[in-house]
Formats: structure tokens, C-alpha cells, sequence
């Protein structure tokens, strides 16, 4: 049994940076947690429409509807197994902004047909989309997102692309600084850039055989559907 992250790139996987290796090998086969702590050096935000979407999508732990620079900022990479049975690992950043911090929640399952991961989003997983995970030349993490879909009951919908978007996420090691540094953009292909962030953490691993998920990390609610 190897990590979501390896069985969904194959091959690939092994071209990575060895750092972003052991960091994407986290799961319930390896027994790691992984927890980086760093620095936002800017979070933004594009036109001032985009604003109400933000702060709608931040009552369920989607997006940050606050700008800011030096924003220090956690991710918790913790892997356990679903309601559903199924391996999952946790995205979620938590944003020390001013006021109160503010967090964006994904968790990731392996896909059905094995060949990508698939993210829900926020604390009751209604947004969900597959992510393609592609290494770079330099040995750097591209991950790009699909179209988004709406689940709540018996409601199933493609999000339209008036109203979707499309994350790019490129993750890399800096050798010199011992940091990984990272850079996301969310973009709409009517509006443009909506959302991103960019910074740099370190990293470090824990037993989850000892730790395990702390309360507060898992959804409220699981999406079964694929």
C-alpha cells in the first residue's frame, strides 16, 4: 500500500524533489502526519465583486475572505480513514490573520479509477473537484484543479464556469533556505484571478499511531460521491 499522492502520479511521483517526496508519502501506510508552519509573504484577492463570494464561501472553511502580507499560517497533512472507509488526507490551513484566524479546509481521497485525488472542500464537503498532480522538470509539485461540483442531498450539479474557477497550485523545495515554498492561484476563465496566496514553511512529521487526528480536523459532514 503506498500514499494517495504516489498512486495517483505513478512514476512521476519519483521525479520529485526528495523533500516533496517524503512530504506526499503521507498516509495511513507510512503512519506519518505531516505539519508545515510558515509565513504568507501576501494573500490576495482580485476585483472587489470577488469579495462577497469569498466571505459566503469562509462560513464553510472555503477560501479567505481577508488580504493581508507576513500572514503566518499552519497546514495539517494528516491522514485516517472516512466514514466510507476510504484513505483521506487533510488540507487544512489555518490563517493567522488579524481579528481572528482563518481557515481553508480540503480533504483528499484517491480517486475511483486510481489516476487522480479527489478534494472536498470546506466543513461539509458540498464543493468537490479532481486534482491532476504533475511533476516539474526542476522537481517541483504542479497540481492543477477540474470542473467543481455541487453536492448537498439529492443534489448533484457541475458548477457552471460563469461562476467556477480553476486552482493552480506549484509546490517547491528551496534547498538553500530549507523551506518549502508555495503559490496558488485561483482564476475564472470570464473574470480572471480571483484568489491566491503565496509563502513559504517548514515541515515536520509526527506518529499517527500515537497522535492520531486531533478533534476539529474532520469535516462535520462526508460526501460519498465521487
Amino acid at each position: 500500500m503506498t500514499s494517495i499522492f504516489r498512486a495517483a502520479m505513478g512514476p512521476a511521483f519519483d521525479r520529485l524533489h526528495p523533500a516533496l517526496r517524503r512530504r506526499f508519502s503521507v498516509g495511513l501506510a507510512g503512519g506519518e502526519a505531516c505539519t508545515g508552519r510558515g509565513v504568507m509573504d501576501r494573500i490576495w484577492h482580485g476585483p472587489a465583486f470577488v469579495k462577497p463570494f469569498l466571505a459566503l464561501g469562509a462560513t464553510r472553511n472555503i477560501l479567505v475572505p481577508r488580504a493581508g502580507r507576513n500572514v503566518p499560517f499552519v497546514i495539517e497533512n494528516v491522514p485516517y480513514t472516512d466514514g466510507f472507509g476510504r484513505e483521506t488526507v487533510s488540507f487544512v490551513r489555518t490563517f493567522d490573520l488579524p481579528g481572528r484566524p482563518r481557515r481553508f479546509d480540503a480533504q483528499m481521497v484517491l480517486g475511483p479509477r486510481g489516476d487522480r485525488v479527489l478534494d472536498y472542500l470546506g466543513t461539509h464537503q458540498h464543493l468537490a473537484t479532481d486534482l491532476h498532480f504533475h511533476a516539474e522538470p526542476d522537481g517541483s509539485l504542479l497540481i492543477r484543479s477540474g470542473t467543481h461540483r455541487f453536492r448537498e442531498g439529492p443534489v448533484d450539479l457541475r458548477v457552471p464556469d460563469l461562476v467556477g474557477a480553476t486552482a493552480e497550485v506549484r509546490e517547491s523545495y528551496d534547498d538553500t533556505t530549507g523551506r518549502f515554498r508555495i503559490r496558488v492561484r485561483v482564476v475564472n476563465r470570464y473574470f480572471g484571478p480571483l484568489f491566491g496566496y503565496e509563502g513559504s514553511f517548514t515541515a515536520s512529521y509526527t506518529d499517527i499511531r500515537t497522535r492520531g487526528v486531533r478533534p476539529g480536523l474532520r469535516p462535520v459532514r462526508e460526501e460519498a460521491r465521487a
